[in-house]
């Protein structure tokens, strides 16, 4: 039988640090308050001109590509998961195979926010078990500071998120030990407006992006922190439990939980409520914020290269995010 199994990681993040202590010049707020409301130390920042989502893609999956004992040419398919794509269309995975120089394969582009990256995982993890691809790049990538109204108006949003891009390689095998042994999707739309960028979107009267759109601020991202966090802490041990019960295992089988990077809070309250240990649960939000799509692969680079994850061990992937929407993968390292 024919499995998937993720055989590289890599991950990029622009050069521009920005700090708690930048943001208090730009912003009424101060280290101490992000810090308690977030875990937030600093953040990634792309540099116009250097940095593109699909150039901070190509080179998270340079990396991804050459740990997996590839080249770009053995790759016969692309998903690509961002929110802030380069353009309004065509999506960036096709900016993607351009920049690798791998024409006519197809690029999927996937819009699923936070989760974007497991649903991604999921989509590739089908195409390979079906046999019609047997390497597939699976990419999240985000610049999200540009769209950020970095003001006190602004502030809630402006503090939490990052810019910075992560790849796996996926591969077919025929080794039921070393694989992705199941991925668990789930929406629901009710949430939708609780975070949301409303415009520019298609079924408006008149233009698709008006001066009344930038003035009303309807162009600029919406949280509603305390709606995202009530079922954030609900969905995440939720899903992370479904995959284990899917797969005839508990919490103590966990080696290594990699939660997208929404929130450390977040992020504790979930290991506490499942009894984790510290050391099983990785984070890096201090670090990069919340960087979206970009978050978990960012975050399963770092872990795998430091060491945290080994073969054999077994691997929880679980996010939350806009839509709402949240995911989990569960892989046999």
């Amino acid at each position: 039988m024919t499995y998937s199994t993720i055989s590289g990681v890599g991950h990029y993040v622009p050069e521009r640090i920005v700090t708690n202590h930048d943001l208090e010049k730009l912003i009424d707020t101060t280290d101490d308050w992000i810090q308690e409301r977030t875990g937030i130390q600093e953040r990634r920042f792309f540099q116009p001109g250097k940095d593109t989502v699909a150039g901070m893609g190509v080179n998270a999956s340079r990396v991804a590509i050459e740990r997996a004992g590839l080249t770009p040419e053995d790759i016969d398919f692309i998903v690509f998961a961002t929110i802030t794509p380069d353009y309004y269309f065509p999506g960036s995975g096709v900016l993607l195979q351009r920049e690798l120089n791998i024409p006519n394969i197809g690029a999927l582009d996937i819009r699923n926010q936070c989760s974007g990256f497991i649903y991604a995982i999921s989509v590739a993890d089908q195409f390979i078990k079906s046999g019609m691809y047997k390497n597939v790049l699976v990419v999240g990538a985000e610049i999200q500071s540009s769209i950020m109204d970095i003001s006190d108006k602004g502030r809630a949003m402006a503090v939490i998120f990052g810019d910075g891009a992560g790849a796996v390689v996926m591969q077919a095998t025929e080794d039921a030990n070393r694989r992705i042994l199941s991925t668990h999707l789930h929406a629901d739309g009710r949430y939708a407006e609780e975070l949301i960028v409303k415009d520019p979107g298609g079924s408006r009267a008149g233009r698709w992006l008006s001066k009344e759109m930038i003035d009303n601020g309807s162009t600029d991202p919406y949280m509603n922190g305390n709606m995202v966090f009530k079922h954030a802490v609900v969905r995440f041990p939720e899903v992370i439990m479904e995959a284990l019960e899917a797969n005839g295992y508990s919490v103590a089988d966990v080696d290594m939980l990699i939660p997208h990077q929404a929130n450390l809070r977040i992020t504790n309250y979930v290991r506490e409520k499942l009894k984790l240990n510290e050391e099983k649960v990785f984070s890096n939000i201090q670090k990069y914020g919340n960087t979206t799509a970009a978050s978990i692969p960012i975050a399963l680079s770092e872990a795998w290269e430091t060491g945290k994850i080994q073969p054999g061990n077994l691997v929880c992937l679980a996010a939350f995010g806009s839509g709402f929407t949240w995911a989990s993968a569960l892989i046999k390292w």
